[in-house]
């Protein structure tokens, strides 16, 4: 199966580029993904939807096919949904980043004791992005746990992609109040919203317009499957042009209902100009992880 990845290279050779960066993708302990697929083929209450996996394949197979898109750079992005998970996941991680090294050494965290000393110990080792999943973890943002890592974070300069967006379906402690007050403390920390912040896309990019570390990812925003659900403003497309230095390219391959390229064309169909897309698709993203 080649998942389309002939219209994936004339996308980016059209635009000049040299490839892709993708800063969502999905690489986890076989037995996690296990769960994580089954959980989506039980619509659980989390999606509440029927969701195909479209890339359901083995380890290698995945690998392979970001490489035959022309995936320069990605990510290993997991999370822990209870505490003592989250150093076992960081341990996993390091070394997959280590034998796969387009991959972008991922980390994550759960608020619970001991966190900012393996959050410390995986920065120390070369993280390079950290994944929080405020929907999954169920966690508040804002837990005094977490304080002194989002301080490391921020000093540091290292991203965090997260989940704060209430959708596919919301959260105790999901949406922009609580991500707000978190960077009203750390206005440098180099937040990365997930999914734009659907469905509060407004919201979020208003964060992005007042803090000028705060990024957003693509990831499944504007495809035919998530503009039924959580169509995004037409009104906010102006914003989208105005932060186009702060939206990067994500998919949440492999874990999409759709094949890859539809993220791309999704995003073409913005008509937002090639510059606009040279830059969300890798120039943004060379610029935080490949530029010394």
């Amino acid at each position: 199966m080649s998942g389309g990845s002939d219209e994936v290279v004339r996308f980016w050779e059209r635009l000049g580029l040299p490839g892709l960066i993708d800063v969502h993708t999905h690489f986890m302990p076989e037995q996690v993904l296990r769960k994580v697929w089954a959980y989506f083929d039980s619509a659980g209450p989390l999606t509440g939807m029927e969701w195909p996996i479209a890339y359901r394949h083995d380890e290698d197979e995945r690998l392979a096919l970001l490489r035959s898109f022309g995936v320069r750079r990605f990510t290993s992005m997991l999370y822990p949904h209870k505490a003592g998970m989250a150093a076992w996941l960081n341990g996993w991680a390091a070394d997959f980043a280590r034998w796969v090294p387009d991959c972008l050494h991922t980390a994550t965290f759960f608020p619970e004791e001991g966190v900012e000393r393996y959050v410390r110990e995986a920065v120390e080792a070369g993280a390079r992005i950290f994944k929080s999943h405020i929907q999954v973890g169920a966690y508040d943002a804002n837990d005094p746990l977490l304080e002194p890592v989002w301080g490391l974070l921020a000093e540091a300069a290292v991203p965090v992609v997260m989940h704060c967006g209430s959708g596919p379906a919301p959260g105790k402690y999901t949406g922009p109040e609580p991500v707000g007050r978190l960077l009203a403390r750390h206005p440098r920390l180099r937040l990365v919203v997930a999914h734009m912040g659907m469905p509060e896309y407004a919201e979020f990019l208003a964060l992005a317009e007042a803090y000028p570390e705060v990024r957003l990812d693509t990831t499944m925003a504007f495809t035919d499957f998530s503009e039924e659900l959580t169509p995004f403003p037409v009104a906010e497309r102006g914003r989208l042009a105005d932060l186009g230095d702060r939206i990067l390219l994500g998919t949440d391959f492999p874990n999409i209902p759709y094949p890859y390229v539809h993220q791309l064309h999704a995003l073409e169909r913005l008509e937002l100009g090639d510059d606009w897309l040279r830059a969300v698709c890798y120039g943004n993203a060379h610029a935080m992880f490949d530029r010394r």
